[in-house]
């Protein structure tokens, strides 16, 4: 979210995401799992944690409303997942930002499951260097309680991307992906998950992983995508339940100018599998 940057737009700020917001918080041999304390992540494009009373983190609280008013519809749906239509529209940022509203609710905790295996980044912008992550659970067999670990914000934990693979749609798309989020929504009925995936129209993975979520949320970066990309992804997307569309770094003429650079949020009609 560069609208969010420039914001923020001081050098000191930016220098704080180098000097504090992105320096890993590396868990020692004994720190796995997710009761384990690390740093409360200072980056500033973590609005909801470093500008809580912002008008964009108040553009995130509406967005938290909405998807809690959508999920509740029917129970046990919570499992939710972000993409885009490519690379760089603010998807893994729309992900943290809604997974710490979300936490801040007195009724809900929070997992974050970076399934960008190509190009993960939230462990990055929570300042998180976890030593293991989904990979290793899908690979090599690594307990999810072992590979998920506290963020340093009460009631939110992760489950980083892991291990590099080289093909990394073989194991997103595979029987074991499908038991694994099958698992942690059983054994954590009261807990979103929220997942980030990578962007939805280079890349066959996403397709699959939408099949399993119980909602998506689809981020478009103002003038980036075409009305031709989305139409593709709207298809490729066909059958999974689209919950709504974040419209990121919006510049509409009539809106406040202290909401101008913020994204807004369009809830899109309810789409079941047909």
């Amino acid at each position: 979210m560069s609208r969010i940057e420039n914001a923020l737009e001081k050098a000191s700020r930016i220098r704080a995401v180098e000097d504090a917001g992105l320096r890993p918080n590396v868990p020692s041999g004994d720190d796995k799992g997710a009761g384990k304390t690390l740093a409360i992540p200072k980056n500033p494009y973590l609005v909801t944690v470093t500008a809580p009373d912002s008008p964009a983190a108040e553009e995130y609280r509406k967005l938290k409303t909405m998807v809690i008013r959508l999920m509740k519809q029917d129970a046990m749906k919570n499992t939710i997942m972000v993409t885009s239509c490519t690379s760089g529209e603010g998807k893994s940022l729309t992900s943290i930002n809604l997974a710490v509203s979300l936490a801040q609710d007195v009724s809900h905790s929070v997992l974050l499951i970076d399934a960008d295996l190509r190009r993960p980044s939230l462990g990055q912008y929570l300042g998180i260097n976890a030593r293991i992550g989904l990979s290793d659970c899908l690979l090599d067999g690594v307990s999810t309680s072992s590979a998920i670990i506290g963020t340093g914000i009460p009631k939110l934990n992760i489950l980083s991307a892991g291990k590099s693979v080289r093909n990394p749609v073989e194991i997103l798309s595979s029987p074991k992906m499908r038991t694994l989020l099958g698992d942690l929504k059983r054994n954590h009925p009261e807990q979103y998950l929220i997942i980030d995936t990578p962007p939805i129209l280079p890349f066959a993975e996403t397709h699959v992983i939408s099949m399993l979520a119980d909602g998506v949320l689809f981020v478009v970066k103002e003038g980036e995508s075409t009305v031709r990309d989305l139409q593709d992804a709207f298809q490729i997307m066909h059958g999974a339940r689209l919950l709504g569309i974040v419209f990121n770094e919006a510049t509409t003429g009539g809106m406040d100018n202290r909401y101008r650079h913020y994204y807004r949020y369009y809830t899109a009609e309810q789409r079941r599998e047909a």
